[in-house]
């Protein structure tokens, strides 16, 4: 029975989303739980998984499209209701007669229409819905003009960061033709017909407003392509002889191609074969990407590496264009445990001995960062990062105050329980949530520093909860996940929240509510053993508390019986970075003084 994919609940504040990929294409083979596609907000990225086995029978939301929450997205069940069930998408049935997507019926038609889309425009002015695909198959003589696509709701224009494919090659329907990024997500703009990349009218970092033409796509005859590149008669005995970059070019539609030379392998060909090209297939994917290195891979495929220690530069990906797929990273981490048994005992030692040296970085001799004598393009979340903090400096008037804390006492508190809470608590307990309970406690008395600004209104809204924001260090860059209401927390309640919200920021499971709505912000400035810093305010907000690394410290104490003595104390620095527009440098040492002093009590319930 087929079960529908609907767009999930993403966060309260999210109505909508956008198809950024599919990882899965019509006629694959889905395990429960796997994951089909990449939906974006203007929040998070994240993946939909199925949530049921079988194979995939229809697509109903394609690339780009921004669908609302509970639409349709695909439908997944047995493999003989795709005829049905999904005729469009699934090009199995000539009545739908979609020129693009059905290719003239390859299970009838596959000798016919092996290499010819023409005689698909004679069908589509018969089809009274598919006025695009008519179009598109018109367009054979004069091209098709491939625009930029809404990409939000908010989002007016885009900038075009690298092109997949170059004047003159062949392209299938729905195949990426370049890549756009915008102020809140990187997508792909696929091809809405298979023919030849006439023209590109967009070069690399231009900015283009939505609508804007990018590119025109039209017959891949040597005359269509001659004016836009000289190199343009090489596509001609393309299509006749090296048939599997048509496989490449076409993971779905174009599978019918190769039907000629092995009729009798057709059938299967086009329902499993999309997914793992030839190798001739993949190897000449790889090449076209071997000079930029893997690209573009999601974040699943990202922790699969780091986790399995794969590099991902020497991955040959078998997705469309080269791209690096979870299976590519399994398959490679599976290839090199089956070849170290091969090693010897001591060529086995020796990777495990220089591993610690390679975490350490040059200071302990390991190899240099690949990326020395490199220019590479800018992320998409550094671009905001690095706007967001430029208007935070440029918005408010920023000061800085740091105080120095004894925390012996929570030092001997924490050494006493930390074995017990770990097993009790399933979770290390370090002194963050010790800064945390303290910080939350003290903007209870100090509302000035858990407030917002609103000039435009006039009005300086002072909070009565406390949702901390905590930076948080990822593979993309800088992220603030918030723990809601964390006032209501004790010290164990507060370490398991922010172990759980760290560690599905990292591993792009976070919801898009979690990454917005703090109130105050903590950057834990010690995690690498920096004593002192002066963070950047996380806007709209008025302040943040960044504490550094715990150190023993000879200091000056004063003793009831010795008077003034020397010993040895656990000391760290608290920077306090203010909004001078909302607070006075009074507020933030009157502050600075009630934390310090809560700190030092060593008074927490653990």
């Amino acid at each position: 029975m087929a079960t529908e994919v609907t767009l999930p609940a993403l966060g309260e504040s999210v109505t909508e989303g956008t198809v950024t990929r599919w990882l899965k294409q019509v006629g694959d083979q889905i395990a429960i739980d796997e994951p089909l596609l990449e939906v974006s907000t203007d929040k998070v990225d994240t993946e939909i998984p199925s949530p049921v086995a079988g194979t995939l029978i229809e697509i109903r939301a394609n690339e780009d499209d921004t669908v609302e929450i509970g639409a349709v997205l695909a439908v997944v069940g047995e493999a003989g209701e795709g005829g049905g069930d999904a005729p469009a998408p699934a090009a199995e049935e000539a009545p739908t007669q979609e020129a693009p997507a059905a290719e003239e019926a390859p299970a009838q038609e596959a000798p016919a229409a092996e290499a010819e889309p023409a005689p698909a425009a004679p069908e589509t002015p018969s089809a009274p819905e598919a006025p695009a695909p008519a179009a598109a198959s018109g367009g054979s003589a004069s091209g098709t003009a491939v625009t930029l696509p809404a990409l939000g709701e908010s989002v007016t224009e885009g900038t075009v960061t690298r092109w997949l494919k170059q004047v003159g090659d062949e392209v299938a329907v729905d195949e990426p033709l370049l890549e756009v990024s915008t102020d809140k997500v990187d997508t792909e703009i696929p091809s809405p017909v298979a023919g030849t990349l006439l023209e590109i009218k967009a070069a690399e970092d231009e900015t283009v407003e939505i609508g804007a033409e990018l590119a025109i796509v039209g017959s891949g005859s040597p005359a269509a392509a001659a004016p836009a590149e000289p190199a343009a008669p090489a596509p001609e005995p393309a299509p006749a002889e090296p048939e599997p970059a048509a496989v490449d070019n076409a993971p779905a539609p174009a599978q019918p191609e190769p039907a000629a030379p092995a009729p009798a392998a057709a059938p299967p060909a086009a329902t499993t074969s999309a997914p793992t090209p030839s190798p001739a297939v993949a190897e000449a994917a790889a090449a076209s990407v071997a000079d930029e290195g893997p690209g573009y891979v999601t974040p699943l495929v990202r922790k699969l590496a780091a986790q399995h220690g794969v590099d991902l530069g020497q991955v040959k990906g078998s997705g469309v264009g080269g791209r690096i797929r979870k299976q590519d990273v399994l398959d490679a981490a599976a290839a090199a445990k089956s070849a170290a048994p091969a090693a010897t005992p001591a060529a086995a030692s020796a990777p495990a001995a220089s591993a610690p040296a390679a975490s350490g970085g040059a200071a302990s001799g390991g190899a240099p960062s690949p990326l020395r004598g490199q220019t590479v393009k800018v992320t998409r979340l550094r671009k905001i990062i690095a706007e967001r903090m430029v208007e935070s400096l440029h918005v408010s008037a920023q000061l800085t105050q740091v105080v120095e804390v004894d925390v012996t006492n929570i030092a001997r508190l924490r050494e006493s329980v930390k074995e017990e809470f770990l097993a009790r608590e399933g979770v290390k307990l370090s002194y963050l949530p010790f800064f945390t309970k303290a910080a939350i406690d003290t903007l209870k008395h100090h509302p000035a520093l858990n407030a917002t600004l609103d000039l435009e209104a006039g009005e300086i809204t002072y909070y009565d909860r406390e949702n901390v924001a905590f930076a948080v260090d990822t593979e993309k860059g800088l992220l603030t996940p918030v723990v809601k209401d964390a006032g209501d927390l004790a010290i164990s309640g507060l370490a398991k929240k922010i172990a759980d919200v760290a560690e599905r920021t990292r591993t792009n499971k976070i919801g898009p509510d979690e990454l917005s709505g703090g109130t105050f912000t903590i950057t834990n400035l010690g995690s690498f053993g920096a004593l002192w810093d002066t963070p950047i305010i996380n806007q709209p907000q008025v302040a943040i508390l960044g504490p550094g690394a715990v150190v023993k410290r000879a200091v000056v104490i004063d003793d009831d019986d010795l008077g003034e003595t020397i010993a040895v104390r656990h000391m760290v620095y608290l920077a306090l970075t203010y909004d001078h527009r909302v607070v006075d440098g009074a507020d933030a040492g009157r502050f600075l003084r009630d934390l310090k002093k809560r700190l030092e009590s060593g008074q927490f319930e653990v």
